[in-house]
């Protein structure tokens, strides 16, 4: 049997006795640990696609760009590379800007070595399947409606006979919706089903991908017809809409902000 390769992890760290403290733990692990002490750095070897790295390890205060920043320009680019976040900062706006950003999991500053290694660990387990497609055995593959046709297993679909990429995250939140067809879903139920996050976090990261899925499937996004908010609840996904579901939407839109 072939030795299956150890797990590449990037961390970006400032803090170099930080850095290389979680460098030999992690080694001592049987991880190949890479470090980054600039954050223009770290998104350029993150950017690499022949690196290949199953996880990524990041600090929030970086010399030439923030951790945030760099979480969403790999988020914005469809790289769905576990992200851990390590920070100083333990307020609850600091967690939910990392959440919306994108990343997977918020580690304060000071941590316990054991429990990041339980986390990278955790993050490792889950991040393999991004190899295959983030849809279980026996689940979706294909489905057609409007104008799109989504492919699961190639990670892509064909919008008005233009193929787009879609990410494991993307594709898994569109599954969730599809299987319930014209249920309003909370955001609680999405965080929990989709993000695996605990239903009392409070990001705004299902709303940020709600306005992904519209931007790609909808002919006028800023008017869906399909991917529909319900205010103060959640959304409702409508495969064959008809005029009185856009204009349920349009009403409990006016009712709230009026």
């Amino acid at each position: 049997m072939t030795k299956q390769a150890p797990s590449k992890i990037l961390v970006v760290e400032d803090e170099s006795h930080i850095a290389f403290g979680i460098k030999f733990n992690l080694e001592a692990e049987g991880f190949q640990v890479v470090i980054a002490e600039d954050g223009s750095i770290g998104l350029k070897m993150a950017e690499d696609p022949e690196n290949h790295f199953g996880l990524i390890i990041l600090d929030l205060m970086l010399p030439g760009m923030s951790g945030y920043a760099i979480c969403r320009k790999l988020r914005d680019a469809g790289n769905d590379v576990p992200i851990l976040m390590l920070s100083a900062r333990s307020l609850a706006e600091d967690r939910t800007q990392g959440f919306d950003a994108g990343t997977n999991q918020y580690l304060t500053k000071p941590f316990d070595l054991e429990e990041l290694i339980a986390r990278v660990k955790n993050l490792l387990s889950k991040g393999t399947a991004r190899v295959k497609p983030a849809i279980p055995v026996g689940k979706l593959k294909k489905y057609e409606f409007g104008q799109a046709a989504i492919d699961f297993e190639a990670y892509e679909a064909r919008v008005n006979h233009k193929k787009v990429r879609l990410t494991a995250l993307q594709l898994k939140l569109l599954e969730y919706f599809i299987e319930h067809e014209g249920r309003v879903v909370t955001r609680q139920e999405l965080l929990e089903n989709v993000w695996d996050l605990p239903g009392y976090v409070n990001t705004r990261a299902p709303d940020q991908f709600l306005r992904q899925l519209r931007k790609t499937f909808e002919i006028d996004p800023s008017h869906p017809k399909h991917f529909l908010t319900v205010r103060d609840v959640g959304y409702r996904f409508v495969p064959a809409p008809n005029a009185s579901d856009s204009q349920a939407e349009s009403d409990a839109t006016v009712d709230v902000d009026s």
